[in-house]
């Protein structure tokens, strides 16, 4: 009998998709990690010849030259050589530069993709490989090329007209665009009065079941613009009696979300579990790749997380079905599959993001992840499964109630069967609904008596800053980049400083409102929302077969290199970039302090340099105000003597600075809240950490006061009789400990920042 003689070669670009895929294969296979690209465009020039029908100068990646070399030795003695990376436009390019690289014979050389990790999908692609697919790679080098152009030629325009060291970019630009005007949008809002108007009704007999309504109008809605409006209808209704003239219940239902995409992932993880979006693909990428489950080997625990398809695959669908059928019982079923539609121009290359076996449970695998790769999982696998369970069902009721011909209106929704929402609810980037008490239960024509009306003043609030999230969905319903773009697009802007990132909100900085005036002046189809979105379209066309990638270039570089030339010879004076001037105060000399940014991030500095010099770190003011002497509130940070490790603390704005300038000693660890306390009015705070927390009021004048000892704090374990410490919660007193020597230590002097 005759034996192998020779091993097949797998390259695919990590050690961990290495690691996973040479557990699935066996012996007879060698599989080895490129480490991503080999070969790319050289950083010092621009590596494009424009003149010469864009050919490209790609060369090998400086520092890769052992991982290249081992490969060409590994794969001259294979029999075969199978090219594994990634089933995107990225991965078939970094495919294509190995065969090119390592001067792979055609006859021994093929193209494998894994959409999940399991032993099943590889050893199926294994049996079925293909040949490379130039289309794809050609709508990657189209974009690379592209790419590189607008950012090699625009580049140098910005620094010769605004300073060293900044960028351009198609889908940057754009972005920062987006984020500029939405700034623009802020600064032109003009508040517009409004007043809501709230009646106290209860029923007569038996007299019991207060509610409250809220001003409608007449036969249709009507706005109240000022308390002129107000007190009128208040005298009307006043004089006259209130009954009941309709009383509405139904059942409403709501669907789950669709199983996850790249954006909504991103969207969803930043929202839920404060992620920034490139951290959420790195994660997703290891998940991906495979992690050591105990039991189970090195295990693909989900799908590849490129994409924007909403499709599933029947076994995956069916797998759904036993175990929603198994764990929650045919009630949570719909009956037959959901089937989700993507948006009009989405790729069906991919599945949705999805677990690769919905039966490893987050929770029975948790010990084996990390915190954030099991906080993710979890994600993928609720958003999934609850994707194909049943509605949820809320019972809903409107009470109309009418006096002088004026209607008011009160609703209440209360869960009536929870379906999918027993697994999982879709996050929002503004917590809007407010709590709503039960209603009674009213007939029609039932007189009500009116036991008080309260009117409140209101003002229109401007449109909100983008979150990471939010941005992302605005760049997905222009059309403008696609999956794997946009975590690099929002670091781009964020690491060049064109928006920074305050709490979860993105605000431009004058750098890039100067960047942005620029380009919207010198370069209008870079920044073009339309203009984008086509190109994305025709790269699209490019992946198709349907056109060419070098005549894609040619038109593209015909009206960009008359926009560049007009550029040069109107470049007019260097622009400078205005102080982006702060609210803090220099102790020093009296002067506002300005934003500065150094090796080490931003930072606040005077401008009166070089006659003061003080610096100091960026604070942020949190919401309400000092419960001591009414001055902003702080969120400071300091470090502990005891360990160096660093805290979270706020204090009074007037509790820092040189020791004889301090005039309140407030501070705390408990969060400061944007709601006030309803019985004194003060500042509320809540318990630091993730998740839900019950705000309490701290002032101990007040009947809402909440003691320490009622707050929820952890306690530190007690010394019984015979000396040992008493059990008590995993690494709770530790970290009780730790906190309350920081105060002791701290103060508002001591290890402060």
């Amino acid at each position: 009998m005759a034996t192998k003689t020779k091993n097949d070669l797998v390259i695919v670009e990590s050690p961990a998709k290495a690691k996973t895929i040479t557990k699935y294969l066996g012996p007879g296979y060698e599989v080895k990690a490129s480490m991503g690209h080999v070969r790319d465009l050289p950083k010092s020039k621009i590596g494009v010849d424009v003149e010469k029908d864009f050919s490209v100068d790609y060369q090998p990646i400086k520092g890769k030259e052992d991982i290249i070399s081992d490969l060409k030795k590994t794969a001259k003695k294979s029999e075969r050589v199978f090219l594994a990376t990634d089933p995107d436009r990225e991965g078939e390019a970094i495919s294509w530069h190995l065969k090119e690289l390592l001067d792979l014979p055609a006859d021994r050389t093929y193209r494998v993709t894994f959409n999940e990790i399991t032993k099943k999908v590889v050893n199926e692609a294994i049996a079925a490989p293909r040949q490379l697919d130039m289309d794809l790679v050609d709508a990657q080098q189209a974009r690379r090329v592209l790419d590189r152009v607008v950012g090699y030629q625009i580049s140098p325009f910005l620094w010769k007209k605004i300073r060293r060291g900044l960028s351009a970019g198609r889908v940057q630009s754009v972005a920062t665009r987006l984020v500029c005007e939405r700034e623009e949008e802020i600064r032109a809002f003009q508040a517009e009065e409004y007043w809501s108007l709230d009646a106290a009704l209860e029923r007569i007999k038996p007299n019991v079941g207060q509610f409250t309504a809220q001003f409608y109008g007449r036969e249709k809605k009507q706005e109240l613009h000022n308390e002129d409006e107000v007190k009128a209808v208040m005298a009307a209704v006043e004089k006259g009696t209130f009954s009941v003239t309709e009383v509405k219940r139904q059942d409403r239902m709501r669907n789950p979300s669709p199983p996850f995409t790249t954006s909504t992932l991103q969207q969803e993880a930043s929202r839920k579990l404060g992620m920034a979006p490139r951290r959420t693909m790195a994660i997703a990428q290891q998940l991906y790749e495979g992690v050591d489950i105990t039991g189970e080997g090195t295990v693909g625990l989900i799908t590849y997380m490129r994409t924007d398809s909403l499709r599933l695959s029947d076994e995956a669908v069916a797998d759904a079905r036993t175990f929603i059928l198994g764990r929650y019982g045919k009630e949570y079923y719909p009956g037959k599959p959901r089937v989700y539609k993507a948006r009009e121009g989405a790729q069906d290359a991919h599945e949705a993001i999805r677990p690769s076996n919905v039966n490893l449970v987050p929770e029975d695998i948790k010990k084996d992840l990390t915190g954030e790769q099991f906080r993710l999982y979890k994600l993928i696998w609720s958003r999934f499964l609850a994707c194909q369970m049943s509605s949820a069902v809320y019972d809903s009721v409107t009470i109309e109630a009418m006096s002088s011909d004026y209607r008011f209106r009160a609703n209440h929704t209360a869960l009536k069967f929870s379906g999918y929402t027993a697994v999982y609810v879709e996050g929002k980037d503004e917590e809007d609904e407010e709590f709503q008490s039960p209603l009674p239960d009213l007939k029609e024509g039932e007189a009500l008596k009116l036991n008080g009306l309260t009117p409140k003043q209101h003002f229109t609030q401007p449109p909100a800053r983008y979150t990471e999230a939010s941005l992302i969905k605005a760049l997905e319903e222009k059309g403008i980049g696609r999956p794997s773009t946009y975590a690099p697009t929002i670091s781009t802007i964020e690491s060049r400083e064109y928006v920074v990132k305050e709490g979860k909100y993105l605000r431009t900085t004058p750098l890039g409102e100067t960047v942005n005036m620029v380009m919207k002046d010198k370069f209008p189809d870079i920044v073009d929302y339309d203009f984008t979105a086509q190109m994305e379209e025709n790269l699209d066309q490019v992946e198709q077969g349907k056109e060419n990638w070098k005549d894609l270039m040619k038109d593209f570089y015909g009206g960009f290199s008359k926009e560049l030339a007009a550029a040069e010879a109107d470049a007019g004076e260097r622009i400078k970039v205005p102080d982006e001037v702060s609210e803090e105060i220099c102790p020093l000399c009296g002067r506002h302090l300005v934003f500065k940014s150094g090796r080490f991030g931003r930072f606040l500095a005077c401008p009166g340099w070089p006659e003061c010099s003080h610096t100091q770190p960026i604070v942020e003011q949190m919401p309400g105000k000092c419960p001591k002497c009414g001055g902003r509130l702080l969120k400071r940070t300091g470090t502990s003597k005891k360990n160096g490790r660093q805290y979270t603390y706020y204090a009074c704005e007037h509790a820092s600075g040189r020791e004889e300038s301090r005039t309140c000693d407030f501070m705390t660890f408990d969060v400061p809240m944007a709601d006030n306390c309803p019985g004194c009015g003060h500042t509320m705070f809540k318990l630091s950490g993730r998740g839900a927390k019950k705000p309490f009021c701290i002032n101990p004048d007040c009947a809402n006061f909440t003691p320490e000892d009622k707050r929820g704090y952890y306690k530190k374990k007690e010394e019984g009789a015979d000396g040992e410490k008493k059990a008590g919660k995993k690494t709770a007193a530790k970290k009780t400990g730790t906190k309350k020597a920081a105060v002791k230590k701290a103060g508002a002097k001591k290890g402060e920042k």
